[in-house]
């Protein structure tokens, strides 16, 4: 990754100037225009999941250049840096998370800062959430006292399932931890206002591929072999009707089907055909029940229809259920850090999102920081055109400084 583009004279405005502490304040003031440089550049220079070399040397040199001490994480990207007190033992550690990965599209943004990667871009606003967390880091290393020690989390491979937060657990990046607190770009929420909420935010999301395969025949004479393409059909409608009558509705379960194919010919019947699709629940314990029940359903579904089946059912990421009082803190240090006018609550999400395996660790809480300006039209996540308003950069620089602040004196 190159050099941070020289340039930026001034950044984003501060929208909560003033609301302390003084050290904050002054960090903000004197870092503004390098927060929006950082976000300009990590956007230019996109990376896709585990493959975030760049992006994670960048970062450690901007860590290691105040003095901290960050670590790559085993399997060469991602990172984690603590910052606090030195003692073995501290009286309490906070976590804070950000992902630092690219989906693999292309960005039709036309911004002077747009992805240099053909086929990469920040179109879910990784890029801001790195920034975000890198500004909550150095700013935390100018206070000159935390009553405990915060360690940043920059997480790779949240696009992927069964997702980069697994890679932490693994190394250890828990360790100790009390809390953990995370934030996400949501273009339905006016920049300068972020939403909580207690429970349930976002859903578990598994993958399914069926594959299936017979002898192929005529369509003349479907009795002598089996119909490959009315056997999809079945499945296709079958599934999901038969998933509504075995599970509570109550848990928010939904399979919806993305992808479908078998065959060319219209007087052919194949011989394979696969259906993919995603099962979503917002129940971490309808989660741990679907994958036996989904096998025994389409084991039924097909046994009367002499086709041969292999599926794979690829568990991803458990629903994210925020801690209650995790999120009376964070909704606490959003009043703080700007005001009560900024404290807002947030819809239950059908999306996934790999920050649900750190809770099934430790409490916490995860916000949605708004990110659409006044003027224009606000772009979804996951659209090549997406884009945020960069005021947004120093809300979500002060939201996570005082969400690890509030939770260390709580």
């Amino acid at each position: 990754m190159s050099p941070v583009a020289s340039g930026v004279e001034s950044g984003p405005r501060d929208l909560a100037a003033g609301r302390g502490p003084a050290w904050l304040d002054a960090w903000i003031e004197a870092n503004a225009h390098r927060v929006l440089a950082w976000r300009r550049h990590i956007h230019a220079h996109p990376e896709l999941s585990r493959a975030e070399y760049e992006t994670t040397a960048w970062l450690t040199e901007q860590l290691t250049s105040v003095g901290l001490r960050p670590r790559t994480l085993p399997g060469g990207t991602g990172l984690l840096c603590d910052i606090g007190p030195e003692t073995h033992q501290p009286r309490r550690t906070v976590a804070l998370r950000a992902d630092i990965d690219a989906l693999p599209l292309a960005e039709e943004t036309g911004l002077d800062f747009a992805s240099t990667v053909g086929g990469a871009a920040h179109a879910c606003g990784h890029d801001a959430h790195t920034t975000i967390l890198l500004g909550a880091a150095l700013a935390l290393a100018t206070a000159p006292h935390l009553p405990g020690r915060v360690r940043l989390i920059f997480q790779p491979a949240e696009e992927t399932m069964p997702g980069g937060a697994l890679d932490v657990l693994a190394a250890g990046g828990l360790d100790g931890v009390e809390r953990i607190f995370g934030l996400h770009c949501d273009p339905r929420i006016p920049v300068g206002q972020v939403g909580t909420r207690a429970g349930p935010l976002t859903s578990a999301a598994d993958l399914l591929e069926l594959r299936l395969s017979s002898s192929g025949g005529h369509t003349s004479r479907p009795h002598l072999t089996g119909d490959l393409v009315h056997a999809l059909g079945t499945v296709i409608t079958g599934l999901p009707t038969l998933l509504s009558r075995r599970v509570d509705p109550r848990s928010g379960t939904v399979l919806a089907w993305g992808a479908v194919h078998a065959g060319e010919a219209p007087n052919a019947i194949p011989q394979h055909g696969f259906v993919r699709g995603t099962l979503r629940t917002r129940d971490r314990e309808t989660w741990s029940e679907l994958e036996p029940l989904v096998e025994e359903l389409v084991q039924g579904l097909l046994a009367p229809l002499g086709v041969g089946y292999d599926l794979h059912h690829r568990r991803g990421v458990p629903p994210v259920v925020n801690d209650s009082h995790s999120t009376e803190l964070l909704r606490a240090a959003v009043g703080t850090a700007l005001g009560e006018q900024a404290r807002t609550g947030t819809p239950q999400s059908s999306g996934g999102e790999d920050f649900g395996w750190y809770l099934e660790h430790v409490p916490g809480s995860f916000a949605r920081l708004g990110v659409t300006s006044d003027a224009g039209e606000a772009k979804d996540l996951h659209q090549p055109s997406f884009d945020l308003d960069e005021r947004a950069l120093l809300v979500g620089v002060r939201t996570m400084v005082h969400a690890a602040l509030t939770a260390l004196d709580d």
